[in-house]
């Protein structure tokens, strides 16, 4: 069986630390939700490759703001997120894309591309929200639920974990997938809004939130 994908008994959710051992659990829920929400298993070859883009870095650089929705059956959430976008991104450039790079060869732009692919594109050319977002929203985060804890308040829980561990940091934003309406509903649902420049169709919405004065 899958691990993060063992039948629960719909119990207790506890939200706790990330731990170095929760890694293959994490990337299973990234590797399980990658599809706009929906399990990405079947559309990627390498089934590490979303959690080493969208939470092994978060996990490596910044264990203290990743945290996991832990119930019976393991982990089967998470959060991840950074204080600073900017800082982040020049820590990465130094510490993680490096070695990733180095096995994953940046594809041709004149050529549809697999998801493989277009997930070592993202490797090679980190995409980044416009610059004046980061003023007034410089953390960001991901957060990603399997389907059986989704509308039980969990994904509210792990944001309030994670802005109770910011500190000083007046705003934060995320993107979501074009096609994850009812994750950009969730989102705003709990106090985000659309920040930066209109964006076109097909692009999906950056959304960010005020967290101090």
């Amino acid at each position: 069986m899958t691990p993060g994908h063992h039948p629960g008994n719909g119990g207790r959710v506890r939200i706790r630390p990330a731990r170095p051992s929760d890694r293959d659990a994490v990337y299973d829920v990234c590797l399980h939700t990658g599809d706009a929400g929906g399990d990405a298993s079947g559309l990627v070859v390498d089934r590490d490759l979303l959690g080493d883009v969208w939470a092994g870095p978060y996990l490596a650089l910044r264990p203290q703001l990743a945290f996991v929705a832990e119930t019976s059956a393991g982990v089967e959430g998470y959060i991840v997120g950074t204080e600073d976008t900017a800082a982040f991104a020049v820590e990465c450039e130094a510490l993680w894309w490096p070695a990733l790079r180095a096995r994953s060869p940046d594809p041709p732009d004149d050529r549809e591309l697999t998801p493989d692919q277009v997930l070592h594109q993202q490797i090679h050319h980190p995409p980044g929200p416009p610059p004046d977002v980061l003023v007034d929203y410089p953390a960001h985060l991901h957060v990603n639920l399997l389907p059986r804890l989704q509308g039980r308040g969990v994904g509210r829980r792990l944001l309030e974990t994670l802005f109770d561990a910011l500190v000083d940091v007046p705003g934060i934003h995320l993107g979501v997938a074009p096609r994850n309406a009812r994750a950009a509903a969730f989102y705003v649902h709990n106090g985000f809004v659309p920040v930066g420049p209109p964006r076109g169709p097909g692009e999906g919405w950056l959304l960010g939130r005020r967290l101090a004065p």
